[in-house]
C-alpha cells in the first residue's frame, strides 16, 4: 500500500505541474476605439449641454419628462414584458453554461456497485454456484495541459457577460419602445382633438353659408363648398382614431398585456409632456461605455478570441488520468475486510497523427469567426456614434421647426377669422374662406405632429446614449 500511495501521490504532482505549463491560443486585448472629444450636433444656442460626473445618470430618464403615468408604464414593462422574460431566461441559460464549461476542470466521480450470482455448467466445469459483491468509486480526470478548458471557461464567462448586457440592451430598448407609443398615442389624441375642433368650425361655416344661400346671397356652389370642405376635414378622424387604437395595442403588447387592458387609463386626453430645459448627454467615451449593445459586441469578439485557443488546444496532445478504489468479495458481509479492498490507477495519451488538415482548418474557421466579431464590434460604435449624432440633429431642428410652425398656426387663425368676417360682409368670394380653413386645419395638425417628433427625438437620444438599465449595486 505504501508503494501504491506513493506512486499516486507522484503521478498527482507532475500532472499538477503540467496543467499549468502553457495556455495556447491569442490572449485577449480589447481593442482601441477612436472616439472625438465631443458631439459635432450639440445645438451651439444652448438647447442641450454634455455633462458628466455624479449627476450623469441615465437609468430612469423618463423621470425628465415629468408624467406619473408614462413612468408608472414604463416601470412595470422593465417588471413584466415578454422581451424582458426572454432575455432574462438567456442569461440564466448562460449561467449554466459556463458552469458546465468550469466543471471540466475538475475531476469527474462517480460511486457503483454490483452483486452477481453465477453458477457455471456442470458439463464445462464444477456447476458450483459463485457469488460476487464489488463496490466503489471511480474517477477520470482531463488533465488540461495546453489550456484548452481554460480557453472554454473565458470564453462562458465572455458570453455570461455578453448575456448580461444583451438583457441591458432589452431594458434600454423597451423602456424608449413604451414611451415612444406612449407619445405617439398623445400626439395622436391631439390631432384628432384638432380634426374635431375644425370640423366643428367647418359646421358652422356651411350653416351660415346655407342661411346666406337661402337668403339669395350666395350660390348654391359656395354651399357645396363648405360641405365638401367639412367632408374632407370629416374623412381624416376615421384614420386617426385607427392609428390611435393601434398605438395603444402596441403599447399594451409591451407590457405584456391583452388589448383593451389599458383604454381606459388612457382614454383620458392629455397634454404631451414639456421637454427638460437640458439634457445630459455626455462625452462620446461615456456613452460607449454605458450602451450595453457596445458592451456585449465587445464580450462576444472576447469568447471568439477564446475559443480559437479551445480549438488550438484540440491539435496537442491529450493526457488523460483513471482510477477506481473499492471493495470486492464473495459475500456481502466480506465487503468490510481489509482484504477485500482494491484499487487501480492508468494513465493515458492520446495525439493527432493525421487528420487531412481538419483541426487546422477548424482554427482558421474560429479565427475567422473571430475577426468577424471584431467587425461587429466595431461597427457597433460607429453605430453608437451615429445614432446619438442623428438625436441631436432632429432635435434641435424639430425645435426651430416648433417654433416657425408655433407662429404660423397663430396667423393662420387670424386669417381664417378674418375671412369669415368678410365672407360675411360680403367683401370675398367663399374660395377664401375655404382656403383659410384648410390652412389653418394643416398647420395645426403638422404643429401637434411636430411636437411629438420633438419628443420622440428625445426619447431617440435617451436611447442612443444607453439610458433605461441601471448598473449592478446602484440604488
Amino acid at each position: 500500500m505504501k508503494t501504491s500511495t506513493l506512486d499516486r501521490a507522484v503521478i498527482a504532482c507532475a500532472a499538477m505541474g503540467l496543467v499549468g505549463c502553457a495556455t495556447v491560443g491569442p490572449n485577449y486585448v480589447t481593442p482601441a476605439v477612436k472616439t472625438p472629444a465631443t458631439w459635432q450636433q450639440l445645438d451651439a444656442k444652448g438647447s442641450t449641454r454634455t455633462t458628466g460626473g455624479e449627476n450623469y445618470d441615465l437609468s430612469r430618464w423618463w423621470l425628465s419628462l415629468d408624467d406619473p403615468l408614462l413612468s408608472e408604464l414604463i416601470e412595470k414593462a422593465l417588471s413584466a414584458s415578454p422581451d424582458l422574460r426572454s432575455a432574462q431566461a438567456k442569461l440564466r441559460e448562460s449561467r449554466a453554461r459556463r458552469s458546465v464549461a468550469a466543471a471540466d476542470r475538475y475531476p469527474g466521480v462517480t460511486a457503483s456497485g454490483s452483486a452477481t450470482r453465477s453458477r457455471s455448467s456442470e458439463k464445462s466445469g464444477s456447476g458450483a454456484t459463485a457469488n460476487l459483491f464489488s463496490a466503489g468509486f471511480d474517477a477520470s480526470w482531463e488533465l488540461d495541459i495546453f489550456g484548452g478548458v481554460r480557453r472554454g471557461v473565458e470564453a462562458a464567462s465572455a458570453d455570461l457577460e455578453a448575456s448580461t448586457a444583451s438583457l441591458e440592451d432589452v431594458q434600454v430598448t423597451l423602456a424608449a419602445e413604451v414611451a415612444q407609443s406612449y407619445l405617439e398615442l398623445r400626439t395622436l389624441q391631439k390631432r384628432l382633438g384638432i380634426a374635431r375642433d375644425n370640423l366643428a368650425s367647418q359646421s358652422e361655416t356651411l350653416q351660415l353659408t346655407e342661411w346666406r344661400s337661402q337668403a339669395g346671397l350666395v350660390s348654391v356652389q359656395d354651399v357645396e363648398q363648405a360641405h365638401s370642405n367639412r367632408e374632407q376635414t370629416k374623412a381624416q378622424i376615421p384614420a386617426l382614431e385607427t392609428s390611435l387604437a393601434e398605438a395603444e395595442h402596441r403599447l399594451e403588447l409591451l407590457l405584456g398585456e391583452t388589448p383593451g387592458t389599458l383604454r381606459e387609463r388612457l382614454a383620458a386626453v392629455r397634454e404631451l409632456p414639456a421637454l427638460p430645459a437640458e439634457v445630459a448627454v455626455g462625452i462620446p467615451a461615456e456613452t460607449l461605455r454605458q450602451r450595453p449593445d457596445v458592451r456585449g459586441a465587445e464580450r462576444k469578439l472576447a469568447a471568439e478570441t477564446a475559443r480559437v485557443g479551445v480549438a488550438e488546444a484540440a491539435r496537442y496532445p491529450s493526457l488523460k488520468l483513471s482510477g477506481s478504489i473499492g471493495v470486492e468479495a464473495l459475500t456481502a458481509g466480506g465487503l468490510f475486510g481489509a482484504s477485500a479492498a482494491k484499487s487501480s490507477i492508468l494513465g493515458g495519451i492520446t495525439a493527432p497523427v493525421f487528420d487531412a488538415g481538419k483541426l487546422r482548418a477548424q482554427v482558421e474557421i474560429q479565427d475567422a469567426v473571430r475577426e468577424q466579431a471584431l467587425v461587429a464590434y466595431q461597427q457597433s460604435v460607429l453605430t453608437a456614434l451615429q445614432e446619438v449624432e442623428n438625436a441631436l440633429v432632429l432635435l434641435s431642428r424639430n425645435q426651430e421647426r416648433e417654433m416657425a410652425l408655433s407662429t404660423a398656426v397663430t396667423a393662420a387663425r387670424s386669417a381664417a377669422e378674418m375671412a369669415r368676417q368678410r365672407y360675411g360682409a360680403g367683401l370675398i368670394d367663399f374660395q377664401s374662406v375655404v382656403d383659410t380653413e384648410r390652412n389653418v386645419l394643416s398647420v395645426e395638425d403638422t404643429l401637434a405632429a411636430t411636437r411629438g417628433d420633438r419628443l420622440q427625438s428625445l426619447v431617440a437620444l435617451y436611447k442612443a446614449l444607453g439610458g433605461g438599465w441601471r448598473h449592478e449595486g446602484e440604488q
